[in-house]
């Protein structure tokens, strides 16, 4: 008994001493680390096979591992000491090019870093940028795979030397310089097995580090050279290890090998007998799915982004412009994508017609909008980009002109035209008294009137209309109208007012029961005024002579007389003696007489004259009907839309 219990305290002995001469010596070897007797802490394990694994599948932890004996880092003079190391890592992610946080080399006073922090702090400094026990006082070389804007990262790759600081005082991105000068990048998270040198020159006082993927021989040019005196940094005597930390992703942090030396280079590993690092993942796929998964996911990515550009183009095509106060439109609000599919893209193939506004309708079809309530101007509205849209109810029979001057057209009978009138008539009503503002239209004339299959006629192209509220005085504008239709008060102060829109709607009776225009060319081309030739038999009393002859005597009289005499007054050249729409609509709904209107003028022509004489010639209707002034349309264009 007494014999094992002297070979026991021998062996302890022999042990001290020999980590006593390793202290003493500063050099130390570790082909793996299964012999190690390293110092550990946190997630760090030695495995079976001796890889030291200082993280795992564990996030926001932290390991460290160190030489379990303390070093003298200063000379008897306090001066720093040169040391040289040398390691192999491997950081393994499961994830390309991602991978939690990263690890480092630390000398530190102390090993016990159990107030540091893990994520970006590395298992090192907290944050209030020191640990308790260590005092700050801290060199380390961190390995980082995370860009921190805290600490000012270079880079989500690159290594630096920290000095009592996670802000790196010197930073590289991770590579190394090859024999012909040329840079080489690394990845660190390449899940590759890699070697790290720092050498630190005590007479120079610099710090070198340098990088390279395992195999290669150590590079002549170090990564980063950084002068430093470490005696006015580092603690006396000193721990040399690692430390690392995880964050979110699941990032495993390997060292396969180790070597140090105080006062000379660092022993050589030998890389046959470093452990082998882990797979982490699938196994590797076969040739077949190698060649065919990468082209599958191209293709997908392919017509994954061609669908978000056709997405993206059908938007833009049909996007639209909304703002809070159209809320107020409801329905009447209509997408412009079911518009552009119901007239078939715009194509001028559809177009109706060009003028005040542009018609289209749909192809091989007609397009009927939502019915609301009458009246109304029109169904609905679409603004986009810089355009308003109006969407009127589809029109099958086209403008009142057309069945008036188109000879090709059956002829339109008194009880269709009677009818067309009352509907005109109503409508200017609402838009003068009924609405909530007044509403001028300042272009009524027969081509501006729709006839829906009933013929119903509807007053349409309020590209020219102006509105103001009741009660107040409308704007002076620029004179726009068609000739032959134009107030001689708009010409002469340019205010479109209901009046003017009652002058206007009586040359349009005129229109409709004579079949023909309100200026026209006679067979000497001089020009003849319809209105001169109304009154003329109106004060003849021979007011029936000026109908349609196309109607053939088949017209209730009373009614066409009813008729002729509102367009007289309608046109008369005072707008105050002209009648209301209100009280138009009234006379026609109540077949009552209206009051003696036997023109005081010789003519419409002179009427006009004595209204807008010393105002120009400009706006004479002396021309025929399909000519305007400040335009070559048959509207009047003198100001803009």
């Amino acid at each position: 008994m007494l014999a094992r219990f002297s070979s026991l305290v021998v062996l302890v002995l022999l042990l001290v001493i020999h980590a006593a001469s390793v202290a003493a010596d500063g050099q130390f070897v570790h082909q793996g680390f299964a012999a190690a007797g390293l110092a550990l802490d946190g997630l760090a394990v030695v495995t079976p096979d001796g890889l030291l694994a200082l993280t795992n599948a564990t996030d926001q932890a932290k390991a460290h591992a160190f030489h379990p004996a303390p070093l003298h880092f200063l000379s008897e003079s306090a001066a720093a000491r040169s040391f040289s190391t040398c390691f192999v890592f491997a950081i393994v992610s499961p994830y390309d090019e991602l991978s939690s946080h990263g690890l480092a080399f630390v000398v530190s006073p102390t090993t016990n870093l159990s107030t540091a922090n893990a994520g970006q702090y590395l298992g090192i400094l907290n944050a209030t940028n020191g640990t308790s026990t260590a005092g700050g006082r801290i060199l380390s070389v961190e390995l980082d795979t995370i860009t921190d804007a805290e600490f000012h990262d270079i880079n989500s790759n690159h290594v630096g030397v920290d000095v009592n600081s996670m802000i790196s005082a010197q930073a590289r991105p991770a590579g190394y310089y090859g024999d012909d000068g040329a840079f080489r990048e690394l990845s660190l998270n390449s899940r590759k097995s890699m070697q790290l040198w720092v050498d630190y020159d005590g007479e120079a006082r610099q710090l070198d580090v340098t990088l390279a993927p395992v195999q290669v021989s150590k590079p002549k040019r170090p990564l980063l050279s950084m002068a430093i005196d470490l005696s006015t940094v580092v603690a006396d005597p000193v721990y040399v290890g690692f430390s690392a930390a995880t964050g979110v992703l699941l990032t495993h942090h390997y060292m396969l090998g180790w070597s140090f030396s105080l006062d000379g280079p660092a022993p050589p590993l030998d890389f046959s007998k470093l452990p082998v690092v882990p797979r982490l993942g699938p196994k590797p796929r076969s040739k077949v799915l190698y060649v065919a998964l990468p082209l599958a996911t191209a293709l997908l990515v392919a017509a994954s982004l061609a669908a978000v550009l056709v997405i993206a183009r059908r938007r833009r095509r049909y996007a639209e412009v909304r703002e809070d106060w159209e809320e107020e439109f409801g329905p009447h609000r209509f997408a412009y994508k079911d518009l552009f599919r119901a007239i078939d893209g715009f194509e001028d193939r559809n177009l109706l017609g060009v003028g005040g506004g542009k018609g289209v309708r749909r192809r091989g079809g007609e397009h009927r909008p939502p019915s609301t309530p009458e009246p109304r101007p029109a169904a609905g509205l679409l603004r986009r980009r810089g355009e308003l849209l109006l969407v009127y109810d589809y029109m099958a029979n086209g403008s009142l002109d057309r069945f008036l001057y188109d000879r090709s057209r059956p002829v339109l009978s008194w009880h269709q035209r009677h009818w067309i009138i009352r509907g005109v008539a109503s409508g200017l009503l609402y838009l003068h008294e009924d609405w909530e503002q007044v509403v001028v239209h300042r272009d009524v004339k027969a081509s501006n009137v729709l006839l829906d299959r009933e013929m119903n006629g509807r007053l349409g192209d309020f590209g020219l209309a102006r509105l103001y509220d009741h009660g107040a005085d409308p704007q002076t504008t620029r004179v726009v109208g068609t000739m032959g239709y134009l107030a001689p008060e708009l010409v002469r102060d340019g205010k479109a007012t209901p009046a003017t829109d009652v002058f206007a709607f009586g040359a349009f009776l005129l229109e409709v029961v004579c079949g023909r225009r309100p200026i026209e060319r006679d067979g000497h081309g001089d020009p003849v005024v319809l209105a001169d030739r109304v009154i003329e038999r109106h004060r003849g009393g021979s007011v029936l002579d000026v109908v349609d002859p196309r109607l053939a005597g088949s017209y209730d009289a009373a009614e066409v007389t009813l008729v002729v005499n509102l367009g007289v007054m309608c046109l008369h050249p005072w707008p105050d003696v002209r009648p209301s729409m209100r009280k138009v609509v009234h006379c026609l709904d109540s077949g009552q007489p209206v009051p003696d209107v036997s023109p005081s003028y010789s003519s419409y022509s002179m009427a006009t004259l004595m209204q807008i004489q010393g105002f120009g010639s400009h706006a004479m209707p002396h021309d025929q009907s399909a000519t305007s002034v400040g335009a070559s349309s048959s509207t009047v264009f003198s100001e803009g839309r």
